[in-house]
């Protein structure tokens, strides 16, 4: 019987297809949800010889992502209009590492996450946060394509 279930949503289809997972799951287990998005700290990008290269100013960043992050909680908010949950938003470096503390947090006995199958090359350039949390985490993860 679950109890509590953690869903990482960055906005991507996939995303909300395990939103859609995680809520029946804790809908059928009457376990908590909790939802969470994950954005990157301000970007700073090391250019020759040392110099930091800013492509935008701290406060243009902030406002982008502040505005990704509610864009994201208004889109949970109506595909979970008959559902309670919980939203979160995070900011890390490292948004496995965020997904998993929060999972700690929030006593999840669940992680629910999408997968968008990279393989080969991408994979290994773009990386994958999915593989992250399944290779740090000791709470069980469901991963959804």
């Amino acid at each position: 019987m679950l109890k509590s279930i953690l869903v990482p949503v960055d906005g991507s289809k996939l995303s909300f297809k395990a939103l859609d997972m995680a809520a029946k799951l804790a809908t059928f287990h009457g376990a908590k949800l909790t939802v969470l998005t994950a954005t990157p700290d301000f970007p700073m990008i090391v250019g020759g010889e040392g110099y930091m290269i800013k492509p935008i100013n701290a406060k243009q960043w902030g406002t982008a992502t502040k505005r990704r992050t509610e864009s994201i909680a208004e889109q949970v908010a109506i595909q979970l209009k008959t559902v309670a949950y919980t939203f979160q938003g995070v900011t890390s470096d490292r948004p496995y590492d965020a997904i998993i503390r929060a999972a700690k947090k929030h006593k999840c006995d669940l992680i629910v996450m999408a997968s968008h199958g990279r393989r080969g090359l991408s994979a290994l350039l773009l990386g994958s946060e999915t593989t992250k949390v399944l290779t740090h985490s000791a709470i069980p993860v469901l991963v959804c394509r």
